[in-house]
């Protein structure tokens, strides 16, 4: 525990804009505040907390005593809002039952005292934690701590707001829709720039109340991690801080609020920020949460209209975030860090948007099998269940079909156009919503979810077509959704998201090895109002598609950076711009590959595109490729799982079928141990990979790094090895067009290649593996 003559660790000195009269501040308090006196000789010392963006608070130390003062921002002010009298008002009510609040000591409303109203409450010692991850705490205890904090709030909502004579603290009624209403007025008042996310959540927020919006509790409004005091060793709840936006509402808006972090944008780091996780052992899964928090107030846990809760949560957060960044163009901000929150505005209204399309299951369901250790939400239940059935009542009847087509046509001047009955199937998918399944701003799925999808249809060569989620339009699309512009989105993303065009991919060169991607020799020069392309492109795919428009291309820019990673830049080149030459398809074993358009060498003399072709900026080739490559890596290991799923189905059925040496091929034992070995191969793979899929999902791609580089290493030598025994058990029919398995073992074995080889992964998991050892040896010192 601190000493009390030390100073508040987050507490600094006060900022220029929030000095005031101290002289004049004892006075008032040696009058006012009888503790306040009980050493006259001691000097008072302030100091102003710096977390937080709404009420500037202080941190005051006269001797032995400490308080806590809050008091109104300086300056001009929204209405409505920084009104202190209500959180005085209510701590008091609260400290009086004994719900666990600092006790408040004094309001005063003579603002010629310090220039602004205040009130005095006890200064409370204990832990706050400002990272929902609570590190420096073991699992067990991050878990116990979270329970505390879920339980207080269930606490709150149990109370009996006549009891705490809070009948006027709001109006209770109708407050979802009010709730709408203010935080629009709010966000109108404040906004800097016209933000449509805003406008289209508040829509269909309005659009969408619940239809009980009566129920009435008192709540806390800001109820998060980093407004709790918990006990300085023990996991208990010792004080609930910052009352500003309480009031009587609907207590699902609290829980919702205290839920954001499970879905904050991975693109949104912020400083100080409460929403940063760096992992999460021992975190309850809000499941969890929402079912203790039920348990504790006695209601049923499957929660109606819990998607709104959230999206009203974003909506609510947005609004708070503008209005700080209004108050830093006013100069009455809290924070030195206030001007960073104009950009947090639209990916929090985006994510709002992205929540209120999902559906949720919030009741904790009994996991039936290893395979579900990391469990699908509700939508990505419902829409695998979809696809599997699309696959085997459409796409699987189909197969044969389709490769009659490219058999017939493989060399005919229509080898590169699509089979007729690939079309209507995907006319069929589209009608029935199982469309840019991939991408999480279309489908509302996040990539665990996807995960498994993907692997269901990595069992059929054409199956991804079909859903318009192939490769490699399904990183460009991802690509261009993260980075492009609006111009650039209008005019490729949403005929790419419609399906009528394709594109290809423009990376690996023929003269450098591209293993090292920072040899790309391909240049792109700036000239005038517009960028000229020169280099050689190879095994870029999609190019032999009759509908393939677009075609991005990774080069070097001249710029003074002395980084060799901000070297290369990204920029969109039509295929028929002057000075595009296609010269070859490439084989992959012998296999052309049409039905994914092939893998072409394409060359680039003096292409000349507008400078608005560029994607992000010059220098950030590496930042683009990086965000485009790791949930690009979730699709095709999954896929791959799909293949060694699919060969092991072949395998299993050949050696029921087949009789050498007078008994049947599963009762050899080396039979029977490939097959045991391919059932557990796919399950580690699985699970591996499934784990790399929920990490980008919570922390996104940086943070799963290692467990990206060991799916790309460990899934195709799995799924080869696989494939190959499969191969061995059919026999020579194996490597004949009767199987799938000859051009199965060709895609598996190709992707130890395509997105880097495995020695370049392995370099990088042996890098990242000591960095973890070594930080995990500093942490023990």
């Amino acid at each position: 525990m601190q000493p009390p003559s030390s100073r508040e660790p987050e507490a600094a000195e006060v900022l220029p804009r929030h000095k005031f009269d101290v002289r004049s501040l004892e006075a008032y308090l040696n009058q006012h505040l009888p503790s306040f006196g009980a050493e006259p000789e001691a000097k008072l010392t302030v100091a102003q907390y710096r977390s937080g963006q709404s009420n500037p608070t202080f941190y005051l130390q006269k001797g032995f005593q400490e308080y806590v003062l809050r008091k109104k921002p300086p300056g001009s002010l929204l209405p409505k809002a920084h009104m202190i009298d209500r959180e005085f008002k209510v701590q008091k009510a609260l400290f009086s039952i004994g719900f666990p609040v600092p006790k408040p000591l004094l309001y005063c409303s003579d603002a010629s005292v310090i220039g602004t109203e205040f009130y005095v409450m006890e200064h409370v010692q204990g832990r706050i934690f400002r990272d929902v991850t609570i590190p420096g705490v073991s699992p067990a205890e991050r878990s116990a701590l979270y329970v505390a904090l879920v339980e207080v709030l269930a606490r709150l909502h149990s109370l009996n707001i006549n009891s705490l004579h809070l009948e006027g603290h709001g109006t209770g009624a109708g407050y979802c829709k009010r709730q709408v209403a203010v935080w629009t007025k709010q966000y109108q008042a404040a906004a800097h720039q016209d933000i449509p996310a805003m406008n289209q959540l508040s829509d269909w927020l309005m659009k969408n109340l619940p239809d009980n919006d009566n129920e009435e509790s008192l709540i806390h409004g800001d109820f998060k991690l980093d407004n709790i005091v918990f006990h300085p060793t023990e996991s208990r709840v010792i004080a609930v801080l910052d009352w500003e936006l309480s009031t009587i509402g609907h207590p699902l808006s609290d829980l919702a609020f205290l839920s954001l972090f499970y879905f904050w944008p991975k693109t949104l780091r912020l400083k100080h920020s409460s929403f940063y996780p760096q992992e999460n052992r021992g975190i309850p899964s809000m499941e969890e949460l929402i079912s203790i928090y039920c348990r504790c107030r006695g209601i049923n846990s499957l929660l109606p209209n819990w998607n709104f809760f959230l999206a009203l949560a974003y909506f609510k957060l947005a609004g708070i975030m503008q209005g700080v960044y209004s108050r830093y163009l006013l100069g009455n901000d809290v924070s030195d860090n206030s001007f960073q929150f104009a950009g947090a505005v639209q990916p929090l209204a985006e994510t709002g948007l992205l929540l209120s399309k999902r559906t949720y299951r919030t009741t904790v369901t009994q996991v039936d099998t290893t395979r579900e250790l990391f469990v699908q939400t509700r939508r990505g239940q419902e829409v695998l269940t979809r696809v599997k059935h699309f696959m085997q009542q459409h796409i699987l009847p189909a197969e044969k079909e389709v490769i009659e087509f490219y058999v017939k046509n493989e060399n005919s001047v229509d080898q590169w156009k699509k089979a007729p009955v690939i079309d209507k199937l995907k006319e069929m998918a589209r009608a029935e919503g199982l469309w840019n399944l991939f991408l999480p701003a279309e489908s509302s799925l996040g990539q665990l979810d996807y995960a498994l999808i993907a692997e269901e249809t990595g069992k059929c060569f054409f199956a991804p077509d079909v859903f318009n989620c192939q490769a490699p339009d399904t990183g460009n699309m991802e690509l261009l959704h993260l980075y492009g512009s609006e111009k650039q989105k209008k005019q490729w993303l949403e005929p790419l998201l419609e399906g009528s065009i394709a594109s290809c991919f423009c990376m690996t060169e023929p003269d450098v090895a591209s293993s090292d991607a920072t040899n790309i020799e391909c240049s792109i020069e700036r000239d005038g109002d517009s960028y000229v392309v020169n280099g050689k492109k190879w095994w870029s795919s999609g190019a032999g598609n009759p509908n393939c428009k677009i075609a991005i291309v990774m080069g070097r820019t001249k710029n003074t950076s002395t980084n060799r990673h901000r070297q290369h830049s990204m920029i969109l080149v039509p295929i028929n711009t002057p000075g595009v030459e296609i010269i070859r398809p490439l084989s992959v074993f012998g296999y052309i590959d049409q039905i994914h358009g092939g893998h072409f060498e394409i060359h680039f003399n003096q292409v000349r595109v507008p400078a608005t072709n560029l994607i992000l900026g010059e220098g950030r080739g590496f930042e683009i490729a990086q965000g485009r490559l790791g949930p690009g890596r979730i699709h095709h290991c999954m896929r791959a799982i799909g293949l060694a799923e699919r060969a092991l189905q072949i395998m299993c059925e050949r050696a029921t079928q087949r009789v050498a040496f007078q008994k049947k091929l599963y009762s050899h034992e080396v039979v029977a141990h490939w097959i045991a070995e391919s059932r557990i191969a796919i399950e580690e793979m699985r699970l591996l990979t499934l784990k790399a899929a929920h990490i980008i999902d919570t922390l996104g791609s940086a943070s799963a790094k290692k467990e990206i580089a060991m799916i790309k290493v460990a899934t195709p030598r799995a799924a080869c090895k696989i494939i190959d025994q499969a191969i061995q058990v059919c026999g020579a029919a194996g490597v004949s067009q009767d199987y799938p398995l000859a051009n199965m073992y060709a895609m598996a074995r190709t992707l130890r290649i395509a997105d880097g080889p495995d020695e370049v992964h392995l370099s990088a998991i042996a890098k990242l593996e000591l960095t973890d050892q070594a930080r995990r040896l500093r942490a023990k010192v």
